[in-house]
């Protein structure tokens, strides 16, 4: 598939990315394989920039510099350039990197609002698996590259899981407000 189709139809938020001084700027970027002619933006470009920028509720911030944003509103910024390129399917890397726990649950939400909302399938990597069980409708375990275990976070994380892949010892207890499967690691174990 030629890379512009590839764009037009999958959108990636890598763990770290450089970006444009302004929000505005950085938006844009991705309606590049939708524009016309000499990379012309058109009316509709211009419409999927301002609806992810209403989306990720940064419309007042188009003119600010990125290094002028939180934390969050940085995340939600590169949610927004992801959202832009128009695709029904978005991957995310850590997008809760370097966020403090608001800013974290402030993108999550966010994140599960595209989904629910907008019918957008989510792939995301997650080292938090608390965050990963409370957000996610099924959970992929890695080790070393390889499927340890997938399926819905209540059907999947126990404690024989998190000792075969992560080599601790840990307590499964039910989150009180979503009732997703908590995780309460009290303990190392030899590898």
């Amino acid at each position: 598939m030629p890379t512009i189709e590839v764009a037009r139809r999958l959108a990636i938020l890598p763990q770290s990315s450089i970006a444009p001084t302004g929000l505005g700027e950085l938006v844009e970027q991705r309606r590049y394989p939708h524009a016309g002619p000499l990379r012309m933006l058109r009316r509709q470009d211009h419409q999927a920039i301002e609806e992810a920028l209403t989306l990720t509720g940064l419309t007042t911030f188009r003119q600010r510099a990125l290094d002028t944003l939180s934390g969050g509103e940085r995340q939600r910024a590169w949610i927004a350039l992801a959202l832009a390129q128009a695709t029904h399917i978005l991957f995310l890397d850590e997008p809760t990197t370097f966020l403090d726990i608001g800013h974290q649950l402030e993108v999550l939400h966010l994140v599960q609002r595209l989904n629910r909302e907008r019918g957008i399938t989510i792939v995301m990597a997650l080292h938090d698996l608390n965050q990963a069980a409370r957000f996610a409708n099924t959970m992929v375990v890695l080790k070393n590259g390889k499927i340890v275990k997938q399926g819905k976070p209540a059907d999947i994380l126990n404690g024989s899981l998190l000792a075969e892949a992560f080599a601790v010892q840990a307590y499964i207890v039910r989150d009180p407000v979503t009732n997703a499967p908590f995780c309460i690691p009290y303990g190392s174990l030899p590898e």
